[in-house]
């Protein structure tokens, strides 16, 4: 991403993303769908730094925030039509509609321009002005001569950290580059913050609702709901609620969002745990299952209009531009780690605290996290990526949000 440029890493994202399906439906061994699963695992990872940082790069900081919340809109209608088309069809015809879509967002990526700002790294100064005008048209000029200076600056940077002369010296100076790189505020602040934030996604009962559904609806609702109808429910009120964070996303400080909806999926995260060891040991003045669906849908909604979708638009605002793929690869390597650690304990968990016990494991672990984010992130609403990245660096900038 930082050296062959967004869009060569988009492609190959994509390409992979693609062999990947074309593996699973022409596999007719283990072998061959582990190696497919491996490449959408890096089309996944991938994705998840490179589609955050591109639409952060590509629009307007008035606008930036709903573009980014668009990651989680369509995921989330990806899925509702991945689960709507597993009940009805089979895994093939899955596979060769997933292979379709792929092909069309390959076609989209060659057509779409490189972004300004790795232009502006480049050196590309006239390339990077005309894509940024074609992006964003002539009103924000003051900001592209911004992200051209500061081009200048980190490229005459990285040429006198790393000669290009002696290889003894080039390394010598690569390794003390790194050490002052991970010693820099606008650099370890980010990363901080991100692998606060996706450690709140993964813990915030997410992959209970995806993978662990049957055990959840079970110490929910009981054994005798509706799975289908609760999955593809589950599924259009995930997508509405995307909706409803793209619609305050707009309106609302990033600040006061991240608090207000993730505060609503802490106390949804103590409610169940309350509300399912009281369920277990028989002391509820009154029980339905209706109460039971009521708490699974107010726990998605949680979800699904604060850390899910704000991930993204976090990713997108705070990275800096000199070390963007350096901090994007951290941060998805954090974010991997919480989602495998996650769901391979989840059995462990439920075995051994009980089900109420991991709800509230997962309330203290988000609990932490929230109020780590609250210590180091600062309002990034209609504000610049350059005017985030100087506030990172410790020279605070006023802006009316």
């Amino acid at each position: 991403m930082s050296k062959y440029g967004r869009k060569i890493a988009n492609l190959v994202s994509v390409v992979s993303c693609i062999i990947g399906w074309v593996c699973i439906v022409l596999s007719k061994s283990v072998n061959v769908m582990i190696v497919a699963r491996f490449l959408q695992g890096v089309q996944i990872g991938m994705m998840t730094t490179l589609g955050p940082v591109l639409i952060g790069e590509y629009t307007s900081p008035k606008s930036r925030g709903m573009f980014l919340m668009t990651i989680s809109v369509t995921i989330s209608i990806g899925v509702f039509v991945i689960h709507t088309m597993g009940i009805y069809v089979n895994w093939q015809v899955s596979a060769y509609v997933c292979i379709g879509i792929a092909v069309v967002d390959m076609i989209i990526v060659i057509l779409s321009p490189e972004s300004p700002s790795w232009l502006a790294e480049q050196g590309r100064h006239e390339e990077s002005k005309n894509v940024f005008r074609y992006l964003r048209g002539d009103k924000e000029e003051d900001e592209l001569e911004k992200i051209i200076a500061a081009s200048v600056v980190n490229k005459k940077q990285k040429e006198d950290n790393i000669p290009h002369d002696n290889f003894g010296i080039k390394m010598k100076n690569r390794i003390r580059y790194m050490k002052e790189t991970v010693q820099k505020r606008e650099f370890y602040l980010p990363v901080l913050i991100m692998l606060h934030v996706f450690t709140i996604v993964h813990w915030s009962g997410i992959n209970m609702l995806t993978s662990y559904i049957n055990e959840f609806t079970d110490n929910v609702m009981g054994s005798q709901s509706n799975f289908d109808v609760i999955v593809i429910t589950l599924d259009i009120l995930r997508i509405l609620s995307n909706m409803i964070g793209l619609v305050l996303v707009k309106k609302v400080r990033r600040r006061l969002l991240v608090f207000t909806t993730i505060g609503i999926n802490l106390a949804t995260l103590l409610l169940i745990a309350g509300y399912t060891f009281a369920k277990q040991k028989d002391i509820l003045p009154y029980d339905n299952p209706y109460i039971g669906m009521f708490v699974i849908y107010l726990h998605m909604f949680s979800i699904a209009t604060g850390a899910l979708p704000m991930a993204y638009v976090l990713a997108g605002e705070i990275f800096p531009l000199q070390y963007k793929g350096l901090c994007g690869g951290i941060s998805t390597f954090t974010m991997s780690m919480n989602l495998f650690i996650n769901t391979k304990t989840i059995t462990i968990l439920c075995n051994t605290i009980g089900f109420s016990g991991t709800y509230l494991l997962y309330s203290g672990v988000v609990a932490y996290c929230l109020t780590m984010v609250g210590i180091l992130l600062p309002e990034t609403k209609d504000r610049t990526l350059l005017e985030i990245e100087e506030e990172f660096r410790g020279n605070r900038i006023i802006v009316n949000c």
